[in-house]
């Protein structure tokens, strides 16, 4: 019987002596099994289920994988790498992306969230409104791409404590000398993501718990895109030649730059934002004690220094400090447990 064809789905612990006994490697199996002994004993990071262990959580670690959601066209965040077999053995689907077929720093807070609940991380790639929109229909389990925290998004998405904080940067053509700050813009013509928070904000209708946002841009005639990137890439065409700027977070506008496009920032953030991860209110199980594992795995690697570190490794500056300090609890999306 080949492991394919397992009917319960071998344990984190089985996995690697499977892949030792795989690769020949029975020589290192005595202390293989005394080391994962230990770990298992004593370790927090992989947990067994539990009678407690209920809903969408109890469904997740006896599945032994975690569906993830993200963008595959959104770099520094996540990106699909071109021509990578996805990794062997796995749990994830045919259907799915292994975490070696990804890259960017979303990709490595959902592997390192999967390694701390013990199970593996298995990605997709719906379109953004299908995301942002909940009614997932069990098709993923959570969403991990850089999504803010928004009042409109909580009416039918949870989140977990953020992981980064970021914020809404315009972008204008490199050699343009026809604005001088943000609110220069306008009634202009305006790229962004469709569907997105940025989005909102340019229609005046964004609002983000816990604070009160100032629209210094009026009357633009917003242009939806798929994603970010192909609005930056439309305004590097010329100034006006088909946008008069962009609003997208910092980091992707500065990747931009650096790969070349014709872009650069005009003024200072329009709003400062926090990015978590996100489940939907609507799934078949209980989201809830997911939601509640995931934020203390989230708190955790805040402590641990963790999430500063891949922020500085990103975007040379620590973005995760602030989101260590967000009020989750001001969301009131569940009882305290």
């Amino acid at each position: 019987m080949g492991i394919g064809s397992l009917h319960t789905p071998p344990g984190p612990v089985t996995m690697l002596i499977l892949i030792a006994l795989l690769r020949g490697r029975r020589r290192i199996l005595p202390g293989l099994l005394l080391l994962l002994g230990g770990i298992v004993a004593c370790s927090p990071e992989a947990p067994a289920p539990t009678a407690t262990d209920g809903g969408q959580l109890g469904e997740v670690l006896r599945r032994g994988t975690l569906m993830i959601a993200t963008d595959p066209a959104f770099p520094p965040q996540s990106e699909l790498l071109a021509n990578v077999a996805p990794a062997r053995p796995t749990r994830c689907a045919t259907n799915s992306y292994t975490a070696n077929q990804l890259r960017g720093l979303d990709i490595d807070v959902a592997v390192e969230v999967s390694r701390r609940l013990g199970v593996e991380p298995c990605f997709v790639t719906p379109p953004w409104a299908q995301i942002v929109s909940g009614n997932w229909n069990d098709r993923w389990d959570v969403h991990v791409g850089s999504m803010s925290i928004t009042g409109e998004r909580l009416q039918w998405l949870y989140f977990t404590q953020p992981y980064l904080s970021g914020g809404a940067q315009m972008f204008v053509y490199r050699d343009s000398t026809r604005f001088q700050s943000p609110a220069d813009l306008s009634g202009r013509r305006i790229g962004t993501c469709a569907g997105c928070a940025y989005e909102n904000y340019l229609n005046g209708t964004l609002t983000m718990p816990g604070q009160t946002l100032k629209f210094v841009v009026r009357d633009a005639t917003v242009i939806g895109y798929d994603t970010d990137t192909s609005a930056l890439s439309d305004l590097a065409q010329g100034d006006g030649a088909r946008l008069d700027a962009v609003l997208t977070d910092p980091d992707t506008g500065r990747k931009a730059i650096a790969d070349g496009l014709a872009v650069k920032p005009l003024g200072e953030p329009v709003y400062r934002d926090y990015v978590a991860i996100s489940l939907d209110k609507h799934s078949s199980a209980d989201a809830l004690p997911l939601v509640i594992r995931l934020s203390q795995i989230i708190r955790d690697l805040h402590s641990a220094g963790f999430l500063s570190a891949l922020s500085l490794r990103y975007y040379q500056y620590d973005a995760a400090t602030p989101a260590s300090q967000y009020d989750l609890a001001m969301l009131a999306q569940y009882p305290q447990r």
